[in-house]
């Protein structure tokens, strides 16, 4: 494919001119070649991933170019890369002018962790300032989110338009679901629930629905702490994810877990999983089923590469109504981390999807969103890759690390996964507990909000904003641009008594129709 933005500020990203306006490291040698279609790419030999005189190994590195980068600005990186034969973990480094290399996020180059040749073709850098880039996230959030309706009010008897019609708009509840986390201690403090039940739609819990919160001692299991919390959750009208069936860190397992043979861990495993999967069947809209499974390997470590894909099989036979997710973390938040990222997400989910009988699951991609310093254009990125699985697709667990920047970061973060087209929800990581949070807290021990906890409202109002009222053209006719979501339209006329309340759910799909409200006398 052509590069990006025509390349952006790179030259020659096509390499058809040669090697112009690219260098190799001295003893590095590089190329240009034809592939049979006549596609020029560049190549360099793998000379590298070797050790140093110090004992540390020297990365394999490919062609760079040396461009100037200004602050206060967005770059988008992108290109084509292949190895020859085998696989490696090539990242994409900036190298700032007082030598601290950047993994991508001057002097940009390929590097890799093995010895092999890198092929590299269609390269480009597109400078983005701030205002441009959060320009498109709102436009895209506006296409996505929003649909323009029309409605027609028209008599009950003689079917003949109503012009002058007052149509009154209220939202019954957003269409995106956007949510938080959720402790235990919302039992037993109305302040709590009067807090979190008036801002979200959804939530996870964050320990309580966990093995060892529900079975901490063997063979004695009690999940009235969660059962309560579902009720709670239920009765206000919020949608609870199921988390977790499993966690594959070693250290997350259950003292009494660890040492057991493979023939009692087996057991254990099936017990856990009918367990909690029956009990919530039907109850929950999600499960995390093997969480952080590409970080870590306990299951498979004890059970064979297939182990995840086979605990897939068995909740999805279970829960037939869950959507089945692959949660996460570092695939949005780290390009420096090679564990998670987008290429082995897809590579995973892929062998999940594969495995027999997994063709029909519904499968969820889950992305944690734990962020120090956020990314944004390789958080863009990296939602744009994991689109292509065509599943549903959410931010599970997000929260940004305390420090001058948190507010701003939080809602850089935020608004980029509202204004993915591909996003289907956020979940906010910041429980509130009275001894301090895992990393924010929204609100401090009254409820009242901090700064973080001001910006999440500040959202939350904006993603709600539609026009409260309207009048009915000659026609009858009211068009009306709206976030999706469920609503009443009230509609009167002075020539009648009384009002018309119509239901409607907007969404994506409304704008291609027009709806008609009949005012009876």
């Amino acid at each position: 494919m052509k590069p990006l933005y025509n390349g952006g500020i790179i030259q020659n990203g096509e390499f058809n001119s040669g090697l112009m306006g690219w260098s190799t490291h001295r003893n590095i040698k590089g190329s240009v070649r034809s592939s049979p279609s006549g596609n020029k790419f560049a190549v360099v030999h793998g000379a590298g991933a070797t050790l140093s005189s110090s004992g540390s190994v020297v990365p394999t590195h490919s062609v760079y170019q040396r461009v100037r980068m200004q602050r206060d600005t967005h770059y988008s990186l992108s290109a084509w890369l292949q190895v020859p034969a085998g696989s490696a973990h090539v990242k994409a480094v900036v190298k700032a002018p007082h030598g601290e290399r950047i993994i991508a996020g001057s002097v940009i180059y390929f590097e890799s962790d093995a010895p092999v040749d890198i092929w590299v073709d269609s390269v480009s850098l597109q400078p983005f300032s701030f205002d441009e880039w959060d320009a498109h996230a709102r436009r895209s959030a506006n296409a996505t989110r929003r649909s323009t309706i029309r409605l027609v009010a028209k008599g009950a008897h003689d079917d003949k338009p109503m012009a002058n019609a007052t149509v009154i708009i209220e939202l019954l509840r957003a269409g995106f679901p956007f949510g938080n986390t959720m402790t235990k201690e919302i039992l037993n403090l109305p302040a709590y629930q009067k807090w979190f039940t008036s801002r979200f739609t959804v939530a996870t819990f964050e320990n309580e629905m966990k093995g060892y919160s529900t079975e901490w001692n063997q063979n004695q299991e009690d999940y009235r702490i969660p059962d309560a919390m579902l009720t709670l959750a239920n009765k206000h009208g919020i949608r609870v994810r199921g988390h977790n069936v499993f966690w594959d860190d070693q250290n997350s397992q259950i003292r009494w877990v660890r040492p057991m043979n493979t023939d009692q861990l087996k057991a254990a495993m099936q017990k856990r999983l009918k367990s909690v999967v029956s009990r919530y069947a039907g109850k929950v809209i999600h499960w995390d089923v093997v969480n952080e499974n590409l970080h870590f390997n306990f299951f498979e470590g004890k059970f064979g590469p297939t182990a995840s894909a086979q605990i897939y099989n068995q909740v999805g036979q279970i829960d037939h109504s869950a959507i089945l997710f692959m949660n996460e973390f570092n695939t949005l938040e780290q390009p420096g981390d090679p564990n998670p990222v987008p290429s082995k997400y897809v590579a995973k989910m892929t062998q999940i999807r594969s495995y027999p009988g997994n063709g029909g699951l519904k499968l969820g991609v889950g992305l944690e969103s734990h962020f120090s310093t956020p990314n944004i254009p390789y958080m863009r990125s990296a939602l744009d890759t994991l689109a292509k699985l065509k599943l549903p697709m959410w931010l599970t667990e997000v929260d940004v690390v305390k420090g001058p920047n948190q507010v701003k970061f939080l809602e850089q973060v935020l608004r980029e996964g509202y204004g993915h087209p591909s996003v289907n929800g956020m979940i906010m990581w910041a429980a509130w507990h009275a001894n301090g949070c895992y990393v924010m807290c929204l609100t401090d021990n009254n409820f009242k909000n901090l700064p973080v906890g001001n910006v999440v409202d500040k959202l939350i109002a904006e993603w709600k904003t539609h026009s409260k009222a309207a009048t009915a053209d000659e026609n009858g006719i009211v068009e009306l641009n709206l976030p999706h979501g469920e609503y009443n339209f009230t509609v009167t006329h002075p020539s009648v008594k009384g009002a018309t309340i119509h239901a409607m759910t907007v969404d994506a799909a409304s704008s291609a129709s027009e709806h008609t409200i009949t005012v009876r006398v």
